[in-house]
């Protein structure tokens, strides 16, 4: 080989060495905890966002998931990611309140909603000042989600709010102001972890809970408590989340791909989780559980508790100026929906 072209081979082979060695050290894992149940439809899209991010950034970035609550509960998680032990979440508005309680508005204002197209109306209305605040916290949001409607399900049938009051209710652990509301309303709370729901069904250390039909399905819970209130409490609202210090380590280019991406698959859970949702309930159904539709009165008086707890979420669990724009987007979506 000449002298001139084995330099040249040098600097090559130099350059790609370079290269390389910048490509690895510029490699991000973004280790993403939830408590959404692995096989499901939905956890099948994160896991193609997570291959849509490997190509994207030529192999740089890789997602790594624990599902199904195996870090803990959506508290627990949080205080794993504050600690870098995990960099990512998808959480309900519980956890992501856990970060900033301005979110509680999209979920912890009870029969506040009465359609999806409501919810996504006020939530894109809201979302730039939910995650500027988020930001201000350390963390992006990478996209929004939901997953149905939070039902009621109990171990003996139920409709009225005081039948309800009897039961052991479970409320998020963590969660004291919550607590304190549903004691304030006469019901008689329990914290415990999402993990140990069915625990608790099972032993009788609660007799009903609140989630949306998909978790009702995925964590068996319809089987110690086969009866159903036909009625949408609340939406369960909820985002990805990631650490800011992580998410500008990856190139903005690429970033911003990511990003597109990320917004891309929380369309598709959104729809996909209201379908889902829906779909559990007749799953449900067909192995034993019961829907119990509310009456005329049985509504009124779930309307009068509803009205009853608003003064009590208010400030104290939704931010009063987050409350009052939800309240006001609302209004002012109905003005232009009539039915």
């Amino acid at each position: 080989m000449k002298p001139a072209t084995l330099l040249q081979f040098a600097a090559l082979s130099l350059a790609a060495f370079v290269a390389a060695g910048r490509a690895a050290g510029d490699s991000v894992v973004v280790r993403l905890g939830t408590i959404l149940p692995s096989g499901t439809a939905q956890y099948s899209l994160i896991q193609e966002l997570g291959e849509t991010w490997r190509r994207e950034s030529g192999g740089t970035v890789k997602l790594t998931l624990y599902p199904d609550g195996r870090l803990g509960g959506e508290a627990e998680m949080v205080k794993k990611l504050r600690i870098r032990q995990i960099n990512a979440g998808l959480f309900s508005a519980v956890g992501l309140a856990e970060i900033d309680p301005s979110t509680n508005g999209l979920q912890i204002m009870p029969l506040t909603f009465r359609t999806w197209a409501e919810v996504d109306y006020v939530r894109e209305h809201v979302r730039p000042l939910l995650e500027q605040r988020i930001r201000a916290k350390g963390f992006e949001v990478l996209f929004w989600a939901d997953a149905g409607w939070v039902r009621f399900f109990s171990k003996t049938a139920a409709i009225h709010p005081d039948e309800f009051r009897k039961m052991k209710m479970f409320a998020w652990a963590g969660d004291a102001r919550q607590f304190a509301i549903e004691e304030a309303v006469g019901c008689q709370p329990v914290s415990l972890e999402t993990t140990d729901i069915l625990l608790g069904l099972n032993t009788g250390m609660i007799n009903t809970v609140a989630v949306p039909p998909l978790i009702g399905l995925a964590g068996q819970f319809y089987r110690p408590a086969p009866h159903m209130l036909d009625m949408n409490w609340a939406p369960i609202v909820g985002a990805a989340v990631v650490r800011t210090d992580i998410w500008e380590k990856i190139p903005p280019d690429i970033r911003a791909k990511m990003k597109a991406a990320a917004e891309a698959t929380g369309a598709k859970l959104r729809e996909r989780g209201r379908l889902e949702s829906e779909e559990a309930v007749k799953v449900m159904q067909q192995h034993g559980l019961q829907l119990h539709e509310l009456t005329p009165a049985a509504d009124a008086e779930w309307q009068e508790l509803a009205a009853q707890l608003q003064p009590k979420v208010r400030g104290a669990i939704v931010p009063a100026d987050i409350f009052d724009a939800v309240e006001l987007h609302l209004k002012n979506f109905r003005a232009g929906h009539k039915e």
